[in-house]
């Protein structure tokens, strides 16, 4: 992995959540955080439970960009989220509340319909930097490219009976870290 230089324009990008930085910092970090937290938990976890503690990592340093306070050292700033989330995880077991099943994002949430379409494609492109790459991949898959489920099925090489397990979930992760990110749909607009 090639160092990053990280300075003051880096981080006002993440904090006005531009697209191509948010997702530049998730693939940056995502293979040395996803080392140490399989580390740390030493197989006690599932791959979906070290995700889930990968993107509380993701979603709690992007909460907390305003107590970084010298740009070149948010690597370092990075790596003590994680460790905090860590020690969490192994405090309080999975800390993080599993949905029900069945729940569906789209037909729980309204979506704000007075943003402008770029600012929900700017969001809905944040998450998904966030998100697990398979889930994110099968997301971008069904809902941007709009390719037909029998074909993301292939893609995957998964059955259709699985594919929609898979998005389920993937749906959950999604609104988990939307409403994280955004904190929820504003009321009645």
């Amino acid at each position: 992995m090639d160092l990053f230089t990280f300075d003051d324009a880096y981080i006002q990008r993440l904090r006005e959540r531009d697209p191509a930085t948010v997702e530049h910092f998730s693939n940056y970090f995502r293979e040395v955080l996803s080392a140490k937290i399989r580390n740390w938990l030493r197989g006690t976890r599932s791959t979906e439970e070290l995700d889930d503690v990968l993107q509380e990592v993701f979603l709690r340093t992007l909460q907390r960009l305003d107590q970084v306070r010298e740009s070149s050292k948010f690597g370092s700033f990075v790596h003590s989220v994680c460790i905090n989330v860590l020690q969490e995880a192994g405090r309080n077991g999975n800390r993080l509340v599993p949905f029900e099943d069945g729940s569906d994002f789209a037909d729980r949430t309204d979506l704000p319909r007075e943003i402008e379409k770029k600012e929900v494609a700017a969001a809905v492109h944040l998450v998904l930097a966030i998100m697990p790459a398979r889930d994110a991949k099968i997301l971008r898959d069904i809902w941007i490219d709009e390719i037909p489920r029998e074909e993301v099925g292939i893609r995957h090489d998964v059955t259709q009976s699985y594919l929609r397990v898979l998005v389920l979930r993937a749906k959950d992760k999604f609104r988990v870290i939307y409403l994280r990110l955004f904190g929820g749909p504003p009321e009645n607009v």
